[in-house]
């Protein structure tokens, strides 16, 4: 049997590299989701208000709701909220472009763990990678 931190982890692999994609392509992207079913099945999920150009918070606002949704249905196990934030490194406290991925899982796992990045000439670099704690969707 696997732990939520666990199916969080695989959640979390599952989502990262269409970041990696849209960074390497466009320089950014806008916040995105996935989700474990209970079936075990990982699925995207995408938040559309039916503008062209919603604001990132709508659509974090949008996912988030989906997701409690979801898991109050027992349709989700876990989601993985993905989007763009500045972050202060705590190893140097210099502030940095990050992929943020917000995990949840429905047996009180939280955790936001963010992937510090260098965008240049095309060259997408990492940091260190670092969680905090994090704060279910309620």
């Amino acid at each position: 049997m696997t732990t939520p931190k666990a199916e969080c982890e695989n959640l979390m692999n599952a989502a990262i590299p269409f970041a990696e994609q849209m960074l390497h392509k466009y320089g950014e992207f806008f916040p995105y989701g996935f989700a474990l079913k209970t079936s075990g099945e990982i699925v995207s999920v995408a938040g559309d208000d039916g503008r062209e150009q919603p604001s990132s918070n709508d659509v974090i606002r949008l996912l988030k709701d989906g997701f409690v949704k979801g898991k109050n249905s027992g349709e989700y196990k876990a989601s993985a909220l993905i989007y763009d934030v500045i972050v202060v490194l705590p190893s140097t406290g210099m502030k940095s472009d990050a992929i943020a991925v917000s995990l949840n899982h429905r047996e009180n796992y939280s955790v936001t763990v963010f992937f510090p990045y260098q965008l240049s000439n095309g060259q997408l670099t990492f940091g260190d990678v670092f969680a905090q704690k994090g704060v279910a969707d309620q």
